[in-house]
């Protein structure tokens, strides 16, 4: 029998939320000016580009602020408790409508393979966007910053990379999203807050 608990916090619905538009719209307007297709426009596509990841900046700002004056925080602790359970069930208790190995409560939102990918996210995924970012953005300033041998060429690629990686997280999420006990579960969630647990 299922049991209804909210898990999801108003500013965590508006923060996850807020980010995904964020990050889609960066995806839209950084694959612009790499030149893959043309919506905008080169030159407008920078500038909301620019203003997008701005914007992204702030709404992070916000809520590291909130997730440490909250605690929330601790639901990103990585562990590897469960975690082959969890690769066992995605790989193929999914489809076998194995049970789920992992119990959602408020005080545990994140199976061990969520809190990884998220892991993996903030060290390796984030930084590579953002520094290469922000090095992109300032590239006039580099001879005054001591870095005037660096290339541009290798930041953009970089760039693109982490965009890419950021584009495979984002379908992956979109996919697991689907992996609740009816495939709206947690999507229903993510907007209410209320989730369905066994």
């Amino acid at each position: 029998m299922a049991e209804r608990i909210y898990i999801f916090k108003r500013f965590e619905r508006f923060w996850h939320w807020s980010q995904a538009a964020l990050i889609m719209f960066l995806l839209l307007t950084g694959f612009e000016i790499h030149g893959a297709y043309r919506v905008f426009g080169f030159e407008q596509a920078v500038g909301f580009h620019t203003l997008a990841a701005w914007t992204l900046v702030g709404l992070w700002v916000f809520a590291i602020f909130w997730h440490l004056t909250t605690g929330e925080w601790k639901q990103y602790i990585p562990t590897t408790e469960k975690v082959v359970a969890m690769l066992k069930y995605y790989l193929s208790g999914i489809f076998t409508h194995a049970p789920h190995p992992f119990r959602q409560t408020t005080l545990r939102k994140h199976n061990p393979l969520q809190r990884l990918a998220y892991l993996g996210v903030l060290l390796f995924i984030s930084p590579l966007i953002w520094i290469t970012g922000w090095l992109y953005l300032f590239y006039d300033r580099w001879a005054a910053w001591g870095l005037g041998g660096l290339d541009l060429g290798l930041v953009a690629t970089g760039h693109t990379i982490g965009a890419f990686l950021m584009l495979i997280f984002f379908i992956a999420h979109i996919y697991l999203a689907t992996a609740g006990h009816t495939p709206t579960a947690h999507l229903k969630a993510m907007i209410t807050g209320w989730e369905e647990v066994d």
